[in-house]
């Protein structure tokens, strides 16, 4: 208890609480979650070796072309404007995810035939998840339907990256 003798509790009679039954739901939405859905079983991770940013959120290594999942990327041709200057955005957003890469091998989890077409999928960087790197860094947009979508909240916040002054 904090400050007993400054503040004193309410008087509670134990006695006069009754226990009630609780009501039920108003609809499914008070239910719990649905399960997610699991990734098909012939996906598998893979180490894709010497991966090169062509945007903000998307690389290619080893013949495949990926995008990160939960991510919407800057185009490198993109500028953005802070107090009123223009900067290129998109192009420092490239070269910022390139040189966190720095050529090291990214493990994603990707479905057998992804070397045939582009592909989003979930990466990351030893421990790091590279799509969570990206938005809480300012360098990408989380996707409205992804998970990363408090951390843009906070780089939008702490004027990282694209929000913020020319870099």
């Amino acid at each position: 208890k904090i400050a007993e003798d400054l503040i004193a509790p309410p008087p509670l009679d134990p006695s006069g609480i009754e226990r009630i039954e609780p009501r039920p739901p108003l609809g499914e939405l008070g239910l719990a979650p649905r399960p997610k859905t699991p990734m098909p079983r012939d996906w598998r991770e893979t180490l894709l070796f010497g991966p090169v940013a062509t945007s903000s959120a998307v690389f290619e290594a080893m013949g495949r072309m990926v995008a990160i999942s939960g991510t919407i990327g800057m185009d490198p041709r993109r500028t953005c404007t802070f107090d009123n200057t223009a900067w290129p955005c998109g192009q420092r957003a490239r070269a910022a995810f390139n040189a966190w890469l720095r050529g090291r091998a990214l493990k994603c989890l990707l479905p057998p035939d992804a070397d045939r077409f582009a592909i989003a999928a979930p990466c990351a960087l030893g421990k790091q998840d590279v799509g969570a790197w990206l938005v809480s860094n300012g360098w990408a947009l989380a996707a409205p339907t992804g998970i990363y979508g408090k951390a843009e909240a906070v780089a939008r916040e702490a004027r990282m990256g694209i929000f913020g002054p020319p870099q």
